[in-house]
Parts: C-alpha cells; sequence; structure tokens
C-alpha cells in the first residue's frame, strides 16, 4: 500500500523519534564493534547483514524495540455503508489515548469511545457467563453523517464492559468543499448527531430493541484541550421511554487537536438558537395541521373516524409528523430493481409493537436506524422504508394508512404510474396488486372486478413531500379513486408546511436517514451448516420412532433448482426453471418408486425452530417420517442473502420410497 510523500515524512520522523528515545543507534554501534572483535575471522575482510541482525536478535535489541511499539489489533465489526466514504473504526482495549490508524490527515475527525456502562438495573443478577457459554449480548449501532459503526457483542450485566472506540469523519458534503478540513466554526454548524441505538441479543439470536439515543457531539468544539467526557443516560422504548435503562461514559475527542476551541458560551448560544427555531417551526405546523384537521371535519363530519394519521409517535414517544419518516434512499449496488427492494423488505421480521397488559395495540414507529438495527419492526416500518425505497428507485410512491379485514388498522406502500396505474405493494409479503377501482353507480346486476388485495378502508396517503386526507364519501379502497390531484377527493396538506418540518436540515430534530448497509452473511457457509443440523434433527426424530434413517446425497442436490426458482418467483414474479427441476426428478427416481417434496420460507436462521414448525405441517411430517421399503431422505437448504444480514431460507424435504 502506498502511502501520499507527507504520511511518509511523518511516519519516517515518528520512527526517528523512537529509535532515538531507545538510544539505539548508539547501541547498535557498540555492538557492531563487539561482534567485529569476537567474530571476524582473520580471512573475513567485512560481515553481512545478516550476521549483524543476528547479533542484534541475540543481544534482545530487536525485542525491545517491538516491545516499544504498540500495533492496535482489536478492530471492531464495521458495517460498510454504500457510499464512497469508508468510516475508520478501531478498538484500544489497554489505553483511552487516540492511537495513530490510517486515516487522512486532510480532513478531521472525532474520536468518541464508549468506556463501559454501569446501571443496567434489569440485568443486577445476571450471572457471570461461563466461558464458552452462550449468553445474551448488548450491542452497539451507531450513525453519523452517511457512516455506520456497531461495536463488538459485551455480555448482558449490570456493568457491561463496553470499551469501544469510533473513529468519525466530520465532513461537509454541500456547498462544494468535501475536500477541506472542518475548522471549529464550520462544524458547529453541522447539526447532525451520533444516533446510538441499544440492541439486546438473546440466547436465540431475537434481537430486541433496547434504547435510542441522539448524542449532541459540539460540546466538544467548547473544551479548552479538544476532548470531553460525557454520562449519556440511555432511556427505555415504547411505553417505557420515561424509564431508565442505563448510563454509558462517553469520552469524545476533535482529531486532528483543534488549532482554536470555541468559547463554551458560543456553543451553548448556538445549539440554544437551533433549538428555539425548531420548537418554532414545530409549533406553525401544529397551528396549521389543526387548521386543516378542523377544515377536513367540516367536510363531512363522519371523516372523524377515518384513519388519517398526521402525527406518529417514535420509539423515544415523540411525536413527529408521518412526512419525516419518509425519504428518498439509493440502496447503492446492494438491491437492483424496486422489485428487489420490495422483496427485502419483506424478509425483515415483522413484530408489533410491545405492550404491556392488555387494550389493543401499541404504536410505535421506528427510526429507521432503529428498526434496520434490530432487523425487524410493525408493519409501518416496513411500509416507510419499502416507499423510501421505491422514491429511490424514482417512481412516485406513497404510504397508505387504512385497515384490513375486521377493522384492523394497517399500512401498506402505492405507487402511481404515469400512465394512471395505481399498484399496490404490500410491504410485509412482498405481493403487488393492481387497483381497478368498482363503479358505485354501475347496476347491481353488473359484474364488477373483485379485488385481490386485502385492504377495506384508506384515510390518507402520503410521502415526504405530500400529505392527502381521503374525502369521498365513502373510503372503501374498492371504490376508492386515486386521482391525487382531485381536492374534491383528496385534501391536500400544503407543501410548503411539509417542507418547513421534514425537509432534510429543516429542523435540528429530524433524525438524519442512514445508508443501507451489506450482509455480512456467507450464504454457502450458513446453507450448509443449517442443512446438517437439520439432517441431524431428522435422524434423532426418526430414531426415537424406531426408524433408521438412508441420506441420497444426489436427490438433495436436484433439489436446488427449485429453491432458487421459488425465491426468483418471489423476488420478479416470473416462474422459471421448473420444467428442468420436474424432469431430473423424474429420472433419478427409479420406476417403481414415489417421490414426495415439500418446500417452506422462513426469515430467520434457527434451525430447531425451522425444524419445529415444518412438524407442524402434516404434509412435512408425513416425507420426515416416511416408512416403507427403500426410504430414501433428502434434504436441501438455500439461504439467500440481502442488505442489512437479513436472509430468505428456503428449505424442502424429501423423499423417495417404493410404491
Amino acid at each position: 500500500m502506498s502511502l501520499p510523500p507527507e504520511k511518509a515524512s511523518e511516519l519516517k520522523q515518528l520512527i526517528h523519534q523512537q529509535l532515538s528515545k531507545m538510544d539505539v543507534h548508539g547501541r547498535i554501534r557498540e555492538i557492531l564493534a563487539e561482534t567485529i572483535r569476537e567474530e571476524l575471522a582473520p580471512d573475513q575482510q567485512q560481515l553481512s547483514t545478516e550476521d549483524l541482525i543476528k547479533a542484534l536478535r541475540r543481544r534482545g535489541i530487536i525485542d525491545d524495540v517491538m516491545k516499544e511499539l504498540n500495533f492496535v489489533t482489536d478492530s471492531v465489526d464495521q458495517e460498510l455503508p454504500s457510499s464512497p466514504k469508508q468510516p475508520v473504526c478501531f478498538t484500544d482495549r489497554h489505553s483511552t489515548l487516540l492511537k495513530k490508524t490510517n486515516i487522512d490527515p486532510t480532513r478531521r475527525y472525532l474520536y468518541l469511545q464508549v468506556l463501559g456502562g454501569k446501571a443496567f438495573l434489569e440485568h443486577l443478577q445476571e450471572p457471570e457467563p461461563l466461558p464458552g457459554q452462550v449468553c445474551s449480548t448488548f450491542t452497539l449501532c451507531l450513525h453519523f453523517r452517511n457512516q455506520r459503526f456497531r461495536s463488538k457483542p459485551v455480555p448482558c450485566a449490570c456493568e457491561p464492559d463496553f470499551h469501544d472506540g469510533f473513529l468519525l469523519e466530520v465532513h461537509r458534503e454541500s456547498l462544494g468543499d468535501g475536500t477541506r478540513m472542518a475548522d471549529s466554526t464550520t462544524m458547529l454548524s453541522i447539526s447532525d448527531p451520533v444516533h446510538m441505538v441499544l440492541i439486546k441479543t438473546d440466547i436465540f439470536g431475537e434481537t430486541t430493541l433496547v434504547a435510542s439515543y441522539f448524542l449532541e457531539w459540539r460540546s466538544v468544539l467548547g473544551s479548552e484541550n479538544g476532548m470531553t467526557s460525557l454520562t449519556v443516560e440511555l432511556m427505555g422504548v415504547g411505553t417505557e421511554s420515561k424509564v431508565s435503562v442505563g448510563i454509558l461514559n462517553i469520552k469524545l475527542e476533535m482529531y486532528p487537536p483543534l488549532n482554536q476551541t470555541l468559547s463554551q458560551e458560543v456553543v451553548n448560544t448556538q445549539l440554544a438558537l437551533e433549538r428555539q427555531k425548531t420548537a418554532e417551526k414545530e409549533r406553525l405546523f401544529l397551528v396549521y395541521a389543526k387548521q386543516w384537521w378542523r377544515e377536513y371535519l367540516q367536510i363531512r363530519p363522519s371523516h372523524n373516524s377515518r384513519l388519517v394519521k398526521i402525527f406518529a409517535q417514535d420509539e423515544n414517544g415523540i411525536n413527529r409528523p408521518v412526512c419525516s419518516y419518509i425519504k428518498p434512499l439509493r440502496a447503492g449496488r446492494l438491491l437492483d430493481t424496486p422489485r428487489q427492494a420490495a422483496r427485502f423488505v419483506n424478509v425483515l421480521g415483522y413484530e408489533r409493537a410491545p405492550v404491556i397488559g392488555g387494550g389493543g395495540k401499541q404504536e410505535q414507529w421506528c427510526t429507521l436506524l432503529a428498526f434496520l438495527c434490530r432487523n425487524k419492526g410493525d408493519c409501518e416500518d416496513h411500509a416507510n422504508l419499502l416507499c423510501s425505497l421505491l422514491l429511490g428507485y424514482g417512481l412516485e410512491a406513497f404510504v397508505c394508512v387504512g385497515t384490513k379485514a375486521k377493522g384492523v388498522p394497517h399500512a401498506w406502500v402505492m405507487t402511481c404510474g404515469t400512465d394512471g396505474t395505481i399498484t399496490f405493494w404490500e410491504s410485509l409479503t412482498g405481493h403487488r396488486y393492481i387497483h381497478k377501482p368498482a363503479n358505485p353507480d354501475e347496476s347491481p346486476v353488473a359484474e364488477q372486478p373483485k379485488p385481490l388485495y386485502p385492504y377495506r378502508t384508506i384515510g390518507c396517503v402520503f410521502n415526504h413531500q405530500m400529505f392527502l386526507g381521503n374525502c369521498q364519501p365513502s373510503d372503501s379502497v374498492e371504490i376508492c379513486v386515486f386521482d391525487l390531484n382531485d381536492e374534491s377527493k383528496w385534501k391536500p396538506m400544503s407543501e410548503e408546511a411539509i417542507k418547513s418540518v421534514c425537509a432534510p436540515g429543516a429542523t435540528t430534530s429530524l433524525p438524519p436517514f442512514p445508508p443501507l448497509c451489506a450482509s455480512t452473511i456467507d450464504a454457502s457457509v450458513t446453507s450448509n451448516e443449517i442443512e446438517m443440523q437439520l439432517r441431524l434433527l431428522v435422524s434423532e426424530h426418526r430414531k426415537d420412532l424406531g426408524l433408521t434413517t438412508v441420506w441420497e446425497d444426489q436427490l438433495s442436490y436436484l433439489l436446488s433448482p427449485a429453491l432458487a426458482s421459488y425465491e426468483f418467483e418471489r423476488t420478479t414474479s416470473i416462474s422459471a426453471g421448473n420444467e428442468e427441476f420436474q424432469d431430473a426428478i423424474r429420472r433419478a427416481v427409479p420406476d417403481g418408486h414415489t417421490f414426495k417434496g415439500f418446500p417452506i420460507h422462513f426469515v430467520y436462521r434457527n434451525a430447531r425452530r425451522a425444524f419445529a414448525t415444518c412438524l407442524r405441517s402434516p404434509f412435512c411430517e408425513e416425507i420426515i417420517c416416511c416408512r416403507g421399503d427403500q426410504v430414501r431422505l433428502a434434504v436441501r437448504v438455500r439461504v439467500f442473502t440481502y442488505p442489512e444480514s437479513a436472509c430468505a431460507v428456503w428449505i424442502m424435504f424429501a423423499c423417495e420410497c417404493a410404491s
């Protein structure tokens, strides 16, 4: 790896200083003279370099030099963003000082260290994990200005042993000065917080969102030596957003050190001014939203019962305009098509927001980072992400809020084609439906198109720029007309009002959108691991039933094309390759034998859990517990990876036996 000239000269100077400090040159001269006296034979005229190196090594000089040089070897698992800027992240277990690392000397960095946690009282009684024992872990995920980081998992404890360092690049992406080192004044104008999300992973691999915190880092700009220590209190999420879950000790340091620091008064004044501006914008939008709602109810009093969602609570219990949860999101090279994006969102886990006690659904719309790090969320989280991705692909996309059967509230995505075609996208399944409105004025005898979609009513649609309330006489999706420019059917909000609180950088309270990260899962290795575990589980299950198990490897291999075809169909809605699969199976199964196959799909990688689910299907149980002459069993697993380490796991059990 070549270094720029200024870095090379800096490195040479550091090496020279270190060698001078240890007086290495003087010691080498002494050893050279001693070696010449003792070892140089009369017939030899000179010592070779190898002889000198051996002498230095024998007398411990090289070992002494190496001991004085500290190399950073532990590195945090870093998630690479899809942006071209590659953040640097490293861990130092032995010292809190900033170590030399491979960074750009022309850029400004914020070095954020997490130096342990305390008062995580929920884990007060947690026993000390034994060496090698699987235990629940905490992982800290960070996002700052298009850079994402993930800490090493640490065992859950009352005082979790976080000791990680993250090097965050502070750069300006606008105004054409992206290559200039940011000074104190420039950095003071950068209002992006460091978003920190704490995830708990249990022994079964299930993730839970513990806390979501926005760190205001600019206090370091007013500290005398360019470094400051903070104690951050993390609050819970959802219904527990007012309850403390623990405390993190954090140290912030600017690198290179600031030539000129700001006074703490200047920093505090800037932060107070930003808060004041944000509060005023939010107050004005709230006044406008109330006026808009009054006008909407004047159209028809029954509108009061429609699902018109203007504000939604995030994981911290803060009410935010729903339009702020959407932003055009580009997936870089991680996803190629809108349908592939829909498949990615579909394989992210579905989980309703947890609620203590009864009383219906707990509302919680997650920020994008919290949703991605947890790898699961509610239908609104899926719909917001899918809408953002479709907008990134240049489609006119909206999130729809309404109900499904039995009046269950639901959110899905709609795209409007240039030819007027309305397409519904179900973010939880990846299915697409073309909407053809029924004509309510038609004769009852006339045949109406039967809807295939599960949606019953619709109250509003919105994206990052628009919000429209449904003011048609009926809110039934079946007869709804989606001419969004017709104000007699859809009451719009002012786009200027929405922009004042939802446009990027409009307010300091808006969480920045993180980039997607590439998968860290090796599809082949994971497929093999799950397949071997399933073989073991099937063999044990059959042994308990008094049955022997014979595996047919060739038949297992022949199941691969079918699994690939199923995933291709889920992604593209096109079926392909089925003829070849059927022909190969007919050739492989001898005459007088019967073939049975059972494919099933999961979005998790827990083999034992998947096997228990398979046994609940009578078709699958019939294959696994097959009795008869010349029974041969086969199983094939194929893992398809997506961004954020989401994956689609296809499993196919099969057997052949004499008829």
